[in-house]
């Protein structure tokens, strides 16, 4: 029976990720009695100063399946996510992904991920192909203006093109992550497009595959946020270049 490792990022998420992770270890339980995949979830808490780590250590008394990495310094959801790669690592699995805290992302449609990964050695949902499903619908003026500046600027600085960088449900095949962690540096923005430039550079197949996400109150992404990304956008052009060296 194949395992999975789901890695859940929280930062002060104690209003929402107790349901979360009661859903997901439900849903995920009753494959495993059913023999048709194994799991894990690892909680990586990202310099909490909340209740987060109470509420998570209560399901994990009440479930199981749950392991705790708990980062003192909040230092960005990037970091997290490879601290949490590194953890689930030193166990046997043979898949290994992430998933936010939120259930924007519903347990079944995180399976569905893995029930296409198929031959491929990762794959990302997409919020964005034809067949995605996003509750409530988007205005489009959002979409037009991320494809028009923020995915350009990817396909020109990193020669990648997907229609959803962002989506904070993606899994990989264990030799992938195994191949790509040592080389992610991006702590904070541009973590997700580090780790598929990276797939690139490694010769890795990454699928991209619709979705259905439900949009949650709470994000806690600001206006500033979309410049952020961009100058991030940049720094990981030079970190990942021959003038490296000159910028860290």
């Amino acid at each position: 029976m194949s395992k999975i490792s789901i890695i859940m990022p929280a930062y002060n998420e104690e209003r929402r990720i107790g349901k979360t992770l009661e859903e997901y270890i439900s849903f995920f339980d009753a494959l495993k009695q059913q023999q048709l995949l194994d799991f894990e979830i690892v909680v990586v808490l990202n310099g909490c100063v909340d209740n987060t780590i109470k509420v998570v250590q209560s399901v994990q008394e009440k479930f199981g399946n749950c392991v705790i990495v708990d980062l003192k310094n909040a230092a960005g959801k990037g970091l997290a996510i490879r601290a949490g790669f590194l953890d689930a690592l030193r166990r046997p699995n043979n898949f290994i992904g992430f998933v936010d805290a939120d259930m924007a992302t519903s347990p079944q449609a995180f399976f569905d991920l893995f029930r296409h990964i198929e031959f491929y050695d990762g794959i990302i949902a997409s919020r964005y192909m034809k067949g995605a499903k996003i509750h409530p619908p988007r205005p489009k003026i959002k979409r037009w203006g991320s494809w028009l500046i923020y995915e350009s600027l990817i396909k020109l600085l990193f020669g990648l093109s997907y229609h959803d960088y962002q989506c904070g449900a993606k899994l990989f095949k264990r030799h992938t992550i195994e191949t790509v962690t040592p080389h992610m540096e991006m702590t904070k923005w541009a973590f997700d497009v580090e780790i598929l430039y990276l797939c690139k550079k490694f010769g890795f197949k990454i699928r991209e595959f619709p979705t259905e996400w439900y949009d949650k109150e709470g994000s806690k992404l600001r206006m500033s946020s979309g410049f952020r990304m961009l100058a991030s956008l940049v720094k990981l052009r030079l970190r990942h270049s021959i003038f490296r060296n000159f910028f860290t």
